[in-house]
């Protein structure tokens, strides 16, 4: 179990990334006497759809610079397909200015969810590294570390470039996974159902080593080679003796990196889970996040080693805060079950089983914390809060607070079609309008939809006059003669005729399958929402 430590993160990493921040298509503008012409330059191997221009509705494909003229500025809506994936729609507008003429305006509006989504794997990979830094495989490493900068004598800037150097394994490791297995096939482990199982073990695997079962570790003799080449390159006296000396401060890095993997490993395999479907710079920021994080202590006790007098000694708290840890790894892990059980309908998770877990990791959290100092008697009560806020989700209560991890809400009693064709038959023979809901199972965006909008009461009162389509792009079930999941066909069908490989992803059509207004994405904003329904 030692040796496979590696070979786990490895894993993790590699599984855990996804890619929707692609920017196939690059806009300018340009003024032509009293008009404008635009220019869309289109990365070799897509074809960009032009949907509308202004009001007004386009839908043709280009596949070199298009070029148009015209009287007034207009936002531009189109989105590109190459031959694995296709970008969800964006607006690009070049607007006019009556003071100074026409300038360019390449704003989109407000941050969008995909932004929103990186800077909080950039957050959740400072907390990471925070909550590493007080694991016992770090914590007793930092006056080691600072010790031996102190009597190389390098000082302050050998201790700066070790937090670089750290800085750069981690984000190195994010930015390597990224290169090697590009955007959409990573994209697509992430939403598999099998993938989803593999970090539900992994998760289950790193609380275990949390709760002090067993210790995920490199081999050893990885960690004792490269302290040995970083001290033989310290000692080294020569013409050569700065690139030794960066060299050996980077090899000390590794093996801070090596050595801190069994405590460290649980935090980025969490992390990296978390990236999946953010974007294909999530790894890399997420690492990076990580890695400031868990240098900061090194680089700041190397400059100021009187600081290092205060430090609390490493005890019981450090084997609190990993079983703490752990509790955090176990609920979190139930996320990837749960995706796994709806997408191959199993029915082994629903939401109040799901719930109870939640309820029972936070509760044992309690327990286990109430018998520490008055810090953990603290925590404890937060803790015991946490759960009890749970409890009325086991009769349905929506408990938002977990509406990203949880299985969905059931909707209310009125009929919702899972086949597309099905549904807008029966809108057709009923004169009714369509509400098209593209979403998924691993969707954490549709979780936060469901949660705080879909379920809102003016929102459910105005989804009356709809026929409700639900299609879950990620549905294991129901395989066609051809050997085709229906997730399958919903994802083609969502690619090839809607333009867009995001989730959420609503559509309002016409009695007759016409679209009647502008898709719309991810926002928990209700009145927004409400204000974009037509009926």
């Amino acid at each position: 179990m030692k040796r496979i430590g590696f070979i786990l993160i490895g894993l993790c990493a590699v599984l855990s990334m996804s890619a929707q921040m692609v920017e196939p298509v690059k806009w300018s503008g340009e003024q032509v006497g009293d008009s404008v012409r635009l220019t869309a330059t289109i990365d070799k191997g897509w074809h960009m759809t032009l949907i509308s221009l202004g009001e007004e509705m386009i839908g043709e494909e280009f596949e070199d610079t298009y070029f148009v003229t015209l009287a007034e500025a207009v936002p531009v809506r189109y989105n590109a397909c190459d031959d694995r994936m296709c970008t969800a729609p964006e607006i690009w507008e070049y607007k006019s200015n009556s003071a100074s003429g026409l300038t360019s305006n390449s704003d989109n509006g407000p941050t969008s969810s995909s932004e929103r989504g990186l800077w909080m794997i950039f957050l959740l990979g400072l907390l990471g590294g925070f909550m590493a830094i007080f694991t016992p495989c770090v914590w007793p490493i930092i006056p080691m570390t600072v010790s031996f900068f102190l009597k190389k004598g390098g000082g302050a800037k050998d201790a700066i470039l070790y937090g670089l150097s750290i800085v750069i394994i981690y984000v190195g490791l994010g930015l390597l996974i990224t290169v090697i297995f590009g955007a959409s096939a990573l994209n697509a482990l992430s939403t598999n159902a099998i993938v989803n199982l593999f970090f539900f073990a992994l998760l289950v695997v790193f609380a275990l080593s949390f709760f002090g079962l067993f210790e995920i570790t490199l081999p050893d003799s990885w960690s004792t080679a490269l302290d040995s080449k970083a001290r033989s390159l310290t000692a080294q006296r020569s013409h050569f003796s700065q690139l030794s000396g960066l060299t050996s401060i980077f090899l000390m890095a590794f093996t801070l990196v090596i050595v801190s993997f069994s405590c460290t490993g649980p935090i980025i395999g969490t992390l990296l889970v978390e990236a999946a479907g953010k974007s294909l710079l999530a790894p890399a920021l997420g690492m990076l996040g990580f890695a400031i994080a868990l240098a900061l202590p090194f680089a700041l006790f190397a400059m100021f080693p009187e600081w290092m007098k205060q430090l609390p000694k490493s005890g019981d708290w450090m084997k609190s805060f990993k079983v703490t840890l752990a509790f955090i790894e176990l609920a979190l892990s139930l996320k990837f079950l749960s995706v796994a059980d709806m997408a191959y309908g199993w029915g082994i998770l629903p939401r109040w089983l799901f719930i109870a877990l939640w309820i029972v990791c936070f509760a044992g959290l309690g327990i286990y914390l109430i018998r520490k100092s008055w810090v953990g008697k603290s925590l404890a009560i937060v803790s015991f809060a946490f759960a009890a806020y749970l409890v009325p989700g086991l009769w349905g209560a929506p408990v938002k607070a977990i509406a990203a991890f949880a299985p969905p809400m059931p909707v209310e009693e009125r009929e919702v079609f899972a086949d597309y064709e099905e549904g807008l038959a029966f809108a057709k023979q009923a004169n009714k309008p369509v509400l098209l809901d593209f979403t998924g199972y691993g969707c954490v965006n549709c979780r936060k939809m469901e949660a705080y909008v879909i379920s809102n009461d003016s929102v459910q009162k105005r989804l009356q006059n709809y026929v409700l389509i639900t299609l879950y792009v990620d549905d294991k079930q129901d395989k066609d003669a051809d050997g085709e999941s229906e997730g399958n066909e919903n994802s083609r069908l969502q690619r090839e005729v809607y333009g867009s490989n995001a989730q959420p992803y609503y559509i309002q059509l016409s009695p007759q399958g016409e679209k009647i207004s502008e898709p719309y994405a991810f926002s928990i904003d209700v009145d927004d929402f409400l204000e974009w329904l037509k009926y």
